[in-house]
């Protein structure tokens, strides 16, 4: 069974999490850890600029995702972007992520939530 609304709640949730985490957090640079999360993985000197690549490329991703435009393709991307992305913070960087490695299971249920909003709820989905 279909539950349209919910897949709706779950897709403006999913959205504003990739907005919020793109322009408040990296463009903006409201949250300072994710440039030195950047700079300790990638290199300083580039760091800022790196940050705000990644921050448009989430707030890209937003738009995706509230489009709707080839939804299983985002979810699949965004499902793949948000497990590597935590694996290398995982192994890398721990001291620098919020709860430490417990970072990892808020990322698995983010994962969680894009499946079953994009794979169970969908109803534009046969």
């Amino acid at each position: 069974m279909r539950h349209p609304y919910i897949h709706k709640v779950l897709t403006y949730f999913i959205g504003l999490t990739w907005l919020i985490n793109g322009l408040l957090c990296k463009v903006l640079n409201l949250v300072p850890r994710h440039e030195q999360i950047v700079a300790r993985i990638l290199g300083a000197k580039y760091s800022r600029a790196l940050t705000l690549a990644i921050g448009f490329s989430e707030i890209g991703m937003a738009v995706w995702t509230l489009s709707g435009i080839r939804s299983r393709y985002n979810a699949m991307f965004q499902i793949a972007i948000v497990a590597a992305m935590n694996l290398l913070e995982f192994f890398l960087v721990p001291d620098l992520l919020l709860w430490g490695r417990f970072n990892s299971l808020f990322a698995f249920f983010f994962i969680l939530i894009i499946y079953y909003s994009e794979f169970k709820l969908n109803p534009n989905q046969t």
